[in-house]
């Protein structure tokens, strides 16, 4: 049987959040607001959104010897995820994110990285193995550049589907881009990589050709309300965001990504897996926090269940 394993490479951070009317301006205190502590960080929350929808996930990271790194540990275990490869830095504290969310559901988000700016090229030798006979390999840039390149050539080398989530922006070689089966930016991000102003379909079809004359196989640009934009084979296509009532956007791009790579692993096309990766970050913005936000493979079964009945 095909190996099926989906291998996340990317940071953890314990989420701070402070829910509240409106993200204050510099300068501005805002006494309301409720407070919670949720485990986020883009790569575990990508791993965990793998796991719920039925992925086969091993997710290397690199954590704090803290009472954060400890939880992590526990929590990714329990969620059936492989954690053999997560690491332990004894000097540096685990990463922490400060969030800010606004009453219409958007974020302000501040991370202080710890133990995942440690995350280094010479971490991922003991699990090159897993990666080269691994069906996908998800990444994103809250760890060193050096680190995502590395592993990213390494895998591409190895004939490893490299899905790359350029989050937070960041500028890309071509040499890593040519290695990327699937891109997939938000319009901020595709607006960096392009050099264009990314604002609507037209503008992101232009950006997507500037990013696949870079290499790039096949970019899927997110464009929140707008749905979400593919460009393979030299062909469009769009498929439709679901209307929600939006409460809070924290991780709903990590949600899209471990999704599509659950449904790229499961050999769905491009297109119906951009349709599922929607449909579970539908779900995950109507929920507050970041890994409490993701879904269930259940939940889009009885979603879609429910959809064909009305």
């Amino acid at each position: 049987m095909e190996n099926r394993k989906i291998v996340v490479v990317g940071s953890s951070n314990m989420d701070m959040v402070v829910k509240t009317d409106h993200i204050p301006a510099p300068g501005e205190t805002v006494l309301s607001g409720s407070f919670f502590m949720n485990p986020g960080g883009k790569g575990a929350n990508q791993a965990v959104a793998v796991a719920r929808l039925g992925g086969e996930a091993l997710f290397i990271s690199k954590l704090g010897n803290d009472v954060f790194g400890k939880q992590f540990s526990r929590l990714l275990n329990e969620e059936g995820i492989d954690t053999h490869h997560l690491l332990s830095d004894e000097d540096l504290p685990s990463g922490v994110a400060l969030i800010t969310v606004d009453k219409a559901g958007e974020n302000s988000i501040v991370v202080a990285p710890g133990a995942n700016a440690h995350l280094l090229s010479k971490d991922m030798d003991a699990a090159l193995t897993e990666i080269a006979n691994a069906h996908i390999l998800l990444v994103q840039l809250e760890i060193p550049m050096e680190t995502v390149d590395y592993v990213v050539r390494f895998a591409a080398g190895k004939g490893v589907k490299v899905i790359l989530n350029p989050a937070p922006a960041n500028i890309l070689s071509q040499e890593l881009l040519q290695c990327v089966y699937i891109l997939t930016p938000n319009k901020k991000e595709a607006s960096m990589i392009a050099g264009i102003d990314v604002t609507d379909m037209e503008s992101a079809k232009a950006a997507a050709r500037i990013i696949c004359a870079k290499g790039v196989k096949n970019v899927v640009i997110t464009m929140g309300a707008l749905g979400a934009l593919i460009h393979k084979d030299g062909d469009f296509s769009v498929v439709a965001a679901r209307k929600v009532e939006t409460v809070d956007t924290t991780a709903a791009g990590d949600v899209f990504n471990g999704a599509l790579a659950v449904a790229v692993s499961e050999d769905k096309s491009l297109e119906e897996a951009v349709d599922f990766a929607c449909e579970a970050a539908a779900i995950s913005v109507t929920r507050l926090g970041a890994q409490s936000s993701i879904p269930y493979r259940t939940e889009l079964i009885a979603q879609k269940l429910n959809t064909t009945q009305r």
